[in-house]
């Protein structure tokens, strides 16, 4: 299977509901608003096969570190999984990240271990906030770009 990973507009509205779908099947994520989706210095990437959207991945400006971003949401459909694709969803943001000037990059996961495995996988490190802002089961990563 070819899989290739866009970065998509997501103010545009069909490509808005495509990533408000996934949001909502593949994880337990609240629900997306409309800044989040196309926000000033959001941005949002689709994984295709064929013509078939089967993934997402997004970054934000963190609003909690100066010169960072964050790693907003990211889902694989179902039958998709275990073939890279999160992995190549880190690579995209972290590009971008550092085409952007951004130092590093953070976020959280909750305590499952497929989810900690990826951020591994993808060379980020635990590391304990100021200010927890998730969850009491929270794990935080960062990566350094720069």
């Amino acid at each position: 299977m070819t899989y290739r990973i866009r970065e998509v507009d997501a103010s545009d509205d069909e490509v808005a509901d495509i990533i408000r779908a996934f949001n909502r099947e593949t994880g337990d994520f609240p629900d997306l608003t409309d800044g989040e989706l196309d926000g000033f210095h959001c941005y949002w990437w689709l994984a295709y096969l064929g013509k078939e959207p089967v993934g997402f991945a997004g970054m934000v400006p963190s609003q909690r570190y100066k010169n960072a971003g964050y790693l907003k949401r990211a889902g694989v459909a179902p039958g998709h999984r275990g073939n890279g694709l999160q992995l190549r969803f880190f690579k995209v943001r972290e590009r971008k990240a550092r085409s952007i000037g951004w130092e590093f990059l953070v976020s959280e996961t909750t305590d499952t271990v497929y989810s900690a495995n990826n951020f591994i996988r993808a060379g980020y490190r635990l590391f304990e906030p100021e200010c927890r802002w998730a969850f009491n089961n929270s794990l935080y990563w960062k990566k350094q770009l720069i």
